[in-house]
């Protein structure tokens, strides 16, 4: 009997999807944590040896929070050929960091294995979402494989089982269709989408108003200022979305909307708390310095503006957060730039 259910575990775990988490951020051991839960075969893929060992050792990442455990069934791995296994290969990594890490798994990776980007964000200099990323460096061939993920999913939350939801985008439906039915469950709802350009411009943007919403909170100009400030803010995200290739219906569902919502109200935000200290006098480099986060919007800020300019798209909200973070604007001479302009037709 003992043999013949150990054969019936093997033959379970040859059919079951085999799924790697590329990056120990919060958000990818927060992910792996939730997706053990229903499955298996995973692995949670760090940047080295010596971290991956600590890791093992403590099954505590300190990026979540002392009182998270890994669970034992979550196998810890530097990068190695083990990807070349994966059914599905999901990437949660900084996005300055997305295409280093893509570079990294492409030696191993199998054309036939499912890629997720769990990244929000836009890349310096070129301005590339990390789908675009994943094209140009993994080729064209595998475009009908990638699926991007983004949603109102603050990490703490999630991995404690608060009901979230969430968008999985693909050029290819069924791509996100079958990722879809790899991680939705009760509490960590999927929806899929077609439209990869709003569901990955909605998540990325999204943190540089949530920057501006710290401010009004650090400030404290008022409920009244601050719903006007994320409305305008989501105006704005809306028309540069739209310019891109975007369809205007994305930016006002979970992965626009949604993730706005959560991004610039919740404590749990990082540009959001980064705003804040911004209103307090902090300098950035001290704000940056002070985390163990990335706060995307920061960089992120910069190449909106420069993708704006590319699409002749006005983003005055986005041009002054930026400039308050580049130093070009006090705070004060930002918000009174912004404050001068005469309103027009909403």
């Amino acid at each position: 009997m003992k043999e013949l259910n150990e054969k019936l575990e093997k033959l379970e775990n040859i059919t079951k999807p085999k799924i790697g988490i590329v990056g120990t951020t919060s958000w990818g051991t927060a992910l792996s944590i939730i997706i053990a839960r229903n499955h298996k075969n995973i692995t949670l893929f760090s940047r080295s040896i010596s971290e991956a060992n600590q890791l093992n050792e403590k099954r505590i990442n300190s990026k979540l929070g002392e009182s998270i455990k890994i669970s034992k069934n979550i196998m810890i791995s530097n990068i190695n050929n083990k990807i070349n296994k994966l059914d599905l290969i999901i990437i949660a990594v900084p996005s300055q960091k997305f295409r280093e890490n893509v570079l990294q798994i492409k030696k191993y990776l199998n054309p036939q294995t499912l890629i997720v980007s769990a990244t929000k964000g836009l890349e310096k200099n070129t301005c590339k979402r990390m789908s675009e990323i994943l094209e140009e460096e993994l080729g064209s061939s595998v475009s009908e494989k990638i699926c991007v993920l983004s949603g109102p999913n603050l990490a703490l939350e999630v991995v404690t089982q608060k009901h979230s939801s969430t968008v999985l985008a693909s050029k290819n439906i069924s791509t996100a269709t079958q990722v879809q039915q790899i991680l939705n469950s009760k509490e960590f709802r999927a929806y899929t989408n077609s439209d990869i350009i709003g569901v990955e411009l909605g998540g990325a943007l999204k943190n540089i108003i949530a920057l501006g919403a710290g401010i009004c909170d650090g400030l404290k100009v008022g409920d009244n200022a601050k719903a006007a400030f994320i409305t305008r803010g989501l105006k704005e995200i809306t028309r540069l979305a739209i310019s891109v290739g975007a369809n205007p219906e994305t930016l006002s569902g979970l992965s626009g909307l949604g993730d706005l919502i959560a991004t610039c109200s919740s404590t749990l935000s990082r540009n959001h708390s980064v705003g804040e200290k911004l209103a307090q006098g902090i300098d950035i480099q001290t704000i940056q310095q002070s985390m163990i986060h990335v706060a995307e919007g920061i960089e992120t800020a910069s190449v909106a503006v420069q993708l704006a300019k590319k699409f002749d798209v006005e983003l005055p909200i986005t041009t002054g957060i930026n400039s308050i973070i580049q130093k070009e604007l006090s705070l004060t001479e930002a918000i009174s730039k912004l404050l001068d302009r005469s309103p027009l037709h909403e």
